[in-house]
């Protein structure tokens, strides 16, 4: 499995005001899972439904959006955080899925944390494939460090209480990757939707 190539040289201090007070519970992590891409694809942003100059259109899209905080709530700025996902008919762009993912859909991005501890992605409503319900892969890495592996979960899939994954976790760990997914306006027929999720790491 290749590492990640990170091109962020981010140093990150604790601002100087924060002060520790009641802990948030980290994130909890899961493995990555076989499909990190081998080598990452030249097209690698946050807008997962544009790759080079093709515009997918399969799937549903979304806007799929947070805060990465550390433990004591202070955000971590400069951090990249990565998602990887399957198309709509639950390919991936990796050789271990036969390759036959869809070239119009990006599969990998990468996005920079703000001041603001906020990232975003524009990406599709995560689809199912054989075994798995629909999610979406996260990593988090701040430079050379790596400070979380998690995947998020579609809060109401069917899918989900039939997954080996989601249901190796407790209460707290469902609640904290299993997110919804609300309808946003659209003027196109497709329905289009957003999703929060809030990552918490040690760092």
């Amino acid at each position: 499995m290749a590492a990640a190539s990170v091109g962020v040289a981010a140093v990150w201090t604790r601002p100087a005001w924060a002060q520790r007070g009641n802990p948030l519970v980290p994130t909890p992590s899961q493995s990555e899972g076989p499909f990190y891409p081998v080598a990452l694809p030249a097209d690698h942003d946050a807008d997962l439904l544009r790759a080079g100059t093709l515009n997918y259109a399969q799937g549903q899209p979304a806007w799929v959006e947070g805060t990465l905080r550390d433990v004591d709530g202070v955000p971590v700025s400069g951090a990249e955080v990565q998602i990887w996902q399957c198309d709509a008919q639950g390919h991936y762009h990796h050789p271990g899925d036969g390759a036959r993912a869809d070239p119009a859909f990006q599969g990998f991005g990468r996005a920079v944390v703000g001041q603001d501890g906020r990232y975003r992605f524009r990406t599709i409503r995560p689809a199912p494939y054989s075994g798995r319900t629909p999610h979406i892969h996260f990593k988090v890495v701040l430079g050379r460090h790596h400070l979380l592996t998690t995947q998020m979960y579609v809060e109401g899939d069917p899918g989900n209480e039939r997954d080996f994954l989601w249901r190796r976790l407790n209460a707290e760990g469902r609640r904290a990757l299993t997110v919804p997914f609300q309808r946003v306006p659209s003027a196109s027929s497709i329905p289009e939707w957003r999703a929060e999720f809030p990552l918490v790491v040690v760092a």
